[in-house]
Order: C-alpha cells, then structure tokens, then sequence
C-alpha cells in the first residue's frame, strides 16, 4: 500500500469518520449525551498525551542531531504558547460577537456564529491533515498513531459542534453535512502536506515538535479543566481509569506496529537474494 494512500485513509480516519462517530452521539437523549460525554473527553485526554509523550516527541528527537535537541524543545514550547495566543484570540471574538448578540435580533446573529464554527473546524482539521501526513512521513506506525490520537480528540469535539449547529436553528441533517464537509479539509491537509513535505524530511521533527505541543495543550488546557466540574470520589475515579486506557491503547497500538514493522523488516532480510 503506497503511502499516499495510508495518508488519505488515515486522515479519512482521522477526520470523516469521527464526524460520524460523533453523529451517532446525535441520536441520545439529551440527558443521555450530558452523561456519555464526559467519558468521551477523559480517554481523548490520555490518547493524546500519550501520542504526544510516547510517540511524537522522542520520534522527532531521533530523527535530529543532539546539536538540535534545545532547538525541537523550543519548539514544543513555543508551540504550547502560540495555541495559547491563538485561543485566547478565539475567546476575545466570541466575547466580542457574544456582546454584540445582546443587542440584536438573536434569531440571525446565530448564524454567523455557526458559520465561525464551520470555519474554525474546517481550518482545525486542515492543521491535523497536514500533523497527519507529518507523522506518515516520518513513520508509518507514528503516523497511525497520530491518526488515531487526532480521532479520539475529534469525536467529543465535533460531538459539541453538532450542538453549537443544532442551537443556531440548523436541522440534523444539515447539521451532518456541514459538519462533513468542514471534516474533509484533514484529507486535504494530508494530500498537500504530501506532495509539499516529502522533500523536506529536516523540517519533519518540527512539524512533528508543533504536533505534539498541539495535544499536550489541548488535554492540558481545554480537556482536563472540564473533568474538575465533578469532585465526587466515582467520578474521580471514572476519569483515572479512562485517561489511563486512552494512554495504553494509545501505547499498546504503538509498540504493536512497531513489532510489526520489524518483523517485515526481518523477514525481507531472510527472504533468497535480499541479502546485500
């Protein structure tokens, strides 16, 4: 299977099919939807620490000299305060917007905050397209593994922009489709990131360092922060025990690809006339 293909596949994975996962979350109940998501957001916490610590970042240390180790850890630093700035960004228009709203006829001014949500999304998942192929390029077992990361972050996301849709007056299906259409800029994102990045394998570990300064702050930041609306001793519990399975799926499917890899690697090696 060319690599192309494993990028087209995966981003798919990593963008359309959490929309559809997350259109399933469509069918519950409200009160039904108030309880799964929580669960949802506590194991994307701990896949994507996991990709970020386990994967991305010694991946991307491997593949420099040890000259250029404080240079990648800028990197991942600059990268966690540039997605702050970027957010805070973000929450200073929706205040803004939010302001504006107050004075106005609210039926219309939904709209436009639908449409910022659209966009925002679509840009977002250009972003992971191209963190994607980044990862692909660099290794297939990584690339996988960011994919899968990228999934689990997306589905309790895209699960809340189908509300923020539904609220602004869009009906369900409407809802899917544009929510579908904003997904498809991950497969975009890792076809250009493809054919741009393919020669420039020295700038990989630091497409590689922003990938994982993307996940430490979004389950730093916006992830973890919501798990400590609930204090009770369950709950607590509940959330340990999820963030932990994200982090050893998210581990397991690593160490397992890698097995993998080098058993293809062993048995070329045996095959008649491989030998160099």
């Amino acid at each position: 299977m060319s690599l192309l293909l494993l990028i087209v596949i995966f981003t798919a994975i990593g963008g359309v099919l959490s929309v559809l996962a997350a259109s399933v979350f469509l069918l519950l109940s409200e009160s039904q939807r108030a309880h799964v998501l929580p669960h949802g957001i506590s194991f994307a916490i701990g896949a994507l620490l996991a990709a970020a610590f386990w994967g991305l970042i010694p991946h991307a240390f491997e593949e420099v000299e040890k000259a250029q180790f404080q240079g990648l850890s800028a990197t991942i630093l600059g990268g966690i305060l540039v997605f702050f700035v970027l957010e805070k960004l973000l929450i200073w228009r929706h205040c803004h917007h939010s302001g504006y709203e107050a004075g106005g006829d609210h039926h219309h001014d939904h709209q436009p905050a639908a449409i910022l949500i659209l966009l925002g999304d679509g840009i977002h998942n250009f972003v992971d397209g191209i963190l994607i192929a980044a990862a692909f390029l660099t290794d297939v077992k990584l690339g996988i593994v960011t994919s899968l990361a990228v999934a689990a972050h997306e589905i309790p996301q895209e699960v809340g922009d189908f509300a923020i849709l539904l609220q602004s007056g869009y009906s369900r299906r409407k809802a899917l489709i544009y929510n579908m259409l904003a997904s498809l800029s991950t497969v975009i994102g890792g076809i250009l990131a493809f054919f741009c990045l393919e020669d420039l394998h020295g700038s990989l570990p630091y497409f590689l360092a922003m990938a994982a300064s993307s996940f430490i702050y979004v389950a730093v930041a916006d992830l973890i922060p919501s798990l400590h609306e609930k204090t009770d001793t369950k709950t607590s519990l509940q959330q340990i025990a999820l963030i932990a399975t994200g982090v050893f799926l998210i581990c397991f499917l690593h160490d397992v690809a890698h097995d993998v890899e080098l058993q293809s690697t062993q048995e070329k090696l045996e095959m008649p006339g491989s030998k160099e």
